[in-house]
Order: structure tokens, then sequence, then C-alpha cells
């Protein structure tokens, strides 16, 4: 690695991660919603929760796991 130089320019802000981040997670539960109403057809609302919640941590994790290190 090494030190940085003068010129050192961030290929990505602090905005655009946050942001591919949540966008990620809102996708994440959304499928997980839709994943939840598919299998159950009334399901109660602590079931779908619980879907949102683990979607969106499966997609974070996919995210984090095939994006590139910097």
């Amino acid at each position: 690695m090494g030190f940085l130089q003068e010129g050192h320019k961030c290929p990505r802000g602090v905005w655009s991660r946050l942001s591919e981040a949540l966008i990620t997670v809102i996708i994440g539960g959304a499928i997980g919603i839709v994943l939840c109403y598919a299998i159950e057809e009334r399901p109660v609302a602590p079931l779908v929760l619980a879907a949102a919640a683990l979607g969106a941590v499966l997609a974070s994790a996919v995210r984090q796991a095939t994006s590139p290190r910097i």
C-alpha cells in the first residue's frame, strides 16, 4: 500500500457509499416482503417484518461479499 500522495483523491465519497448501502437494504427488504407474501397468503405483521429484516441483511451481506476492496 504505502502513504497517500498529495494528489490523492478517494474514488467515491461518503454519500455515494451510504446511498448505495441504503438502496441495497431497501431492495433486499422489499424482496423479503414479496417472498413472504408469495409463501404465506395472509402473513402476520411480525412475520413480514422478520422477512424484510432477513432480506435486508442478506442483501447487505451479498453486496459486501461481491464488492471490490478499495
